[in-house]
């Protein structure tokens, strides 16, 4: 595509290759967009929240897979955590880290889910 392309507004084809029947049957699909807040949180008890969401959704291995192609900057894409384009094993939460932190019990949809803190190096 040329400047004078852009320009001249000439039609220029783009391909996308989005089924959007498909992507209708998202576990995080809501119509209003409710969820987003959730998907692309800073908390961890969100970021958990979010991956058990895409634990059962049949569209988890190719909207993780499209997002590491796209190298998406951040979010839970797939049941998996992004940041900065590569899958990262946790978030920690902002600000200076306590010296201790015990593992967190979250419930979600009723199941107990365990959000455990980074472990830290000598």
């Amino acid at each position: 595509m040329s400047i004078g392309a852009i320009l001249t507004n000439e039609s220029i084809d783009i391909d996308i290759d989005i089924d959007i029947d498909r992507a209708a049957g998202a576990a995080c699909n809501t119509p209003n967009g409710t969820m987003t807040n959730l998907f692309f949180s800073e908390d961890p008890v969100s970021i958990a929240r979010a991956k058990h969401i895409c634990r059962e959704c049949p569209l988890k291995d190719g909207c993780l897979a499209g997002a590491v192609e796209r190298r998406e900057p951040n979010g839970v894409w797939g049941g998996q955590l992004i940041s900065n384009g590569r899958i990262i094993a946790y978030k920690r939460r902002r600000g200076r880290p306590p010296r201790e932190r015990e593992a967190e019990h979250v419930v979600v949809s009723g199941a107990r889910v365990l959000v455990t803190p980074a472990i830290r190096s000598a």
